[in-house]
């Protein structure tokens, strides 16, 4: 989903060994909450992510919710979370 005024909000990337693994967006619509991530597969010889999503949420607070968890689930299997980035 890339409507124009959309606000990104926040990005977070996601590394395993130097490589990236998954990039989150998360855009305020002003109705809706939307969070696409970028996958990048560690099993395949592409370098083209493949797109995970959109998942829409009510609220930024369930957005960001989701997005938290995500990114825990992936520090336990052993991924580094660079520090997401806020964007106005």
């Amino acid at each position: 989903m890339n409507a124009a005024g959309a606000i990104d909000n926040l990005v977070s990337q996601v590394r395993k060994d130097g490589r990236p693994v998954v990039r989150m967006r998360c855009a305020d619509y002003g109705s809706q909450w939307v969070v696409e991530c970028d996958v990048y597969p560690v099993d395949e010889l592409t370098v083209e992510p493949k797109q995970a999503g959109p998942y829409v949420f009510e609220t930024g607070a369930e957005a960001r919710r989701f997005v938290d968890e995500s990114l825990l689930a992936l520090q336990i299997f052993g991924c580094e979370v660079v520090a997401p980035v806020a964007r106005a």
